[in-house]
C-alpha cells in the first residue's frame, strides 16, 4: 500500500465517523433521553460535542505545525475512539454529556487534518478533487446518519451508534501508522496559557447558542477573555494562534467573507429537513436525500477549483461563489408549501456549489499564502471561522423561525435574514485581492 493510499484511507474513515456523529443523535436522542432521564439536559448532549470540536480544531492545527501532522491526527483518532466507547457505556445523562465532550475533543483533533494533509501531499491543481472527495463523505453521512440511527435503535440498542465507531477508528489508526509525512515540524514551546484563554473565550461565546438565560453575561465575559487573549498572543514568541498571519490582508478578508457567508446561509440545511417533513410530509429518509443536492453542487464546484485558482486567481472565484450564494438565498425566500422535494433539491445544488467554491478556494488560499510552518493553523482557523459562523447562524435562524406567527412566516423571516447576509458576503468578496505574492506562491506550487 502506497504512502498516499494508506493516509487517504485513514482520513476518509476518520471523516466518516466524525461527520456521522455530529448528526446521528438527531434521530436517536429522544430514545436515549427516555432511558437515561434528565430531559432538561437534552440539548447539552449536542452542545458539548459541538463546543469542544469547534474550539479544538484551530488548536490542533497549530499543534500539528509544532509536532507534525501524524502524531496529532493519530491522537485525535484514539481520543475519539475512547470517547465513543465511553458514550456507549454511559448510564446517566450527565455522563453522556461529559463523554460527548471527550468525543468532541477527538473530533476537533481529526476534522482539520484532511485539508491540512492534502495541502502537504497534493498540488493546488489536484487539491480541489481531494476536497471534493472529503465533501462526499459529509454528504454520505447526511444520508447514513438517520438510517444508522434508526437501524440501531430498532434492531439493537442506541449504544451501537457509538460502538460502531470503534472498529472504524481502529482501522483508521492502523492505516495511518505506515504514513511517512514529508512535513518537518518546527520545534517550539506550546503556548498553554494562550490555548486556555482561547478555549475559555470561545466556549463562553458558543454557550450563547445553547443557553436561554444570562446570554448577555456569557457574551460579555467571552469578549473580555477574547480581548485578553489577543493582547497576550501579541507578546508571545510561539503563539497558539499566530496573529502575524492576519497581516496578510487577503487571508484576513477570506476569513471574514467565510464567516459572514456561513452565518447567512450555511445553517439552511439544518431547517430544510424540518420543512420537508412538517410541511410537505416527506419521510425522514427522503428529507435527508434532498440534502444530497448540496453535496452534488459542492463537488461540481470543488473538483475544478484548483485549476480555476491557477487560471483566474482567488478574487473572481470568491465573487462567483458569493453570487451563487446570493442566488440560492433569493430562491430560498420563494420557498412555499407547494414546493416539494425537487425544488429543494435543485436549490440545494446551487447552495452547495456556492459553499463548495467558497470553502475549497478559501482552504487552498489559507494554505498557499502562509509559510509551511503556519499551514496547519491557517487551514484549521479558516475551518474554525466557518464552524463559528455556522453555530451563530443556526442560532439566529432558529430565533427568526420562532418569531413568526405561523411556521411558514418564520421560514420566510429565516431566509430573509439569510438573503440579506448573502448580500453582505458578496460585497466583502470584492475586497479580496490577488497580489503578486499570491501568484508567485501558486506558480511555485504548481
Amino acid at each position: 500500500m502506497s504512502n498516499r493510499t494508506s493516509v487517504m484511507i485513514s482520513i476518509v474513515l476518520a471523516m466518516l465517523v466524525s461527520s456521522i456523529d455530529s448528526t446521528i443523535m438527531n434521530t436517536t436522542m429522544p430514545v436515549i433521553a427516555k432511558e437515561l432521564g434528565r430531559f432538561d439536559l437534552y440539548a447539552w448532549a449536542f452542545a458539548s460535542y459541538m463546543i469542544t470540536s469547534t474550539i479544538l480544531s484551530p488548536i490542533a492545527g497549530r499543534l500539528s505545525d509544532l509536532f507534525g501532522r501524524k502524531k496529532v491526527f493519530g491522537f485525535g483518532i484514539l481520543l475519539f475512539l475512547v470517547g465513543s466507547l465511553m458514550c456507549g457505556l454511559a448510564t446517566e445523562m450527565i455522563e453522556l454529556i461529559v463523554f460527548r465532550a471527550i468525543q468532541g475533543i477527538g473530533a476537533g483533533f481529526m476534522v482539520p487534518f484532511p485539508a491540512i494533509i492534502a495541502g502537504d501531499l497534493f498540488s493546488v491543481e489536484n487539491r480541489g478533487k481531494i476536497q471534493a472527495l472529503f465533501t462526499g463523505m459529509w454528504g454520505l453521512s447526511a444520508v447514513l446518519a438517520p438510517l444508522l440511527g434508526s437501524f440501531f435503535v430498532t434492531y439493537f440498542t442506541w449504544r451501537w451508534i457509538f460502538f460502531v465507531n470503534l472498529p472504524v477508528c481502529l482501522i483508521s489508526f492502523l492505516t495511518l501508522l505506515p504514513y511517512q509525512e514529508h512535513y518537518e515540524p518546527k520545534k517550539a514551546s506550546v503556548d498553554y496559557i494562550g490555548a486556555v484563554l482561547f478555549a475559555v473565550s470561545i466556549t463562553l461565546l458558543l454557550l450563547d447558542t445553547v443557553v436561554h438565560r444570562n446570554q448577555i453575561l456569557y457574551a460579555v465575559i467571552g469578549v473580555v477573555f477574547l480581548i485578553v487573549f489577543y493582547f497576550y498572543e501579541k507578546r508571545q514568541g510561539s503563539p497558539i494562534v499566530p496573529l502575524s498571519m492576519f497581516k496578510n490582508k487577503t487571508i484576513a478578508r477570506i476569513n471574514v467573507n467565510s464567516f459572514i457567508g456561513t452565518v447567512a446561509l450555511f445553517g439552511a440545511s439544518s431547517y430544510i429537513p424540518l420543512f420537508l417533513q412538517k410541511v410537505t410530509g416527506l419521510s425522514l429518509l427522503m428529507s435527508g436525500v434532498a440534502l444530497l443536492g448540496s453535496s452534488i453542487g459542492w463537488m461540481a464546484a470543488a473538483v475544478p477549483a484548483g485549476k480555476w485558482i491557477l487560471k483566474y486567481g482567488y478574487r473572481i472565484l470568491f465573487m462567483i461563489g458569493n453570487l451563487l450564494l446570493l442566488i440560492s438565498g433569493l430562491l430560498w425566500i420563494f420557498l412555499n408549501p407547494s414546493h416539494g422535494f425537487y425544488y429543494v433539491f435543485l436549490v440545494m445544488i446551487v447552495h452547495g456549489a456556492a459553499f463548495g467554491l467558497i470553502s475549497t478556494v478559501g482552504i487552498i488560499g489559507s494554505q498557499q499564502m502562509v509559510s509551511g510552518h503556519e499551514k496547519g493553523i491557517s487551514t484549521s482557523f479558516f475551518m474554525f471561522t466557518r464552524n463559528m459562523g455556522t453555530a451563530i447562524g443556526v442560532t439566529v435562524m432558529g430565533a427568526f423561525l420562532t418569531s413568526g406567527a405561523t411556521y411558514m412566516q418564520g421560514i420566510h423571516h429565516l431566509f430573509l435574514f439569510g438573503f440579506c447576509g448573502s448580500i453582505l458576503a458578496l460585497l466583502t468578496s470584492f475586497f479580496i485581492q490577488n497580489d503578486r505574492a499570491e501568484r508567485e506562491v501558486n506558480a511555485a506550487d504548481s
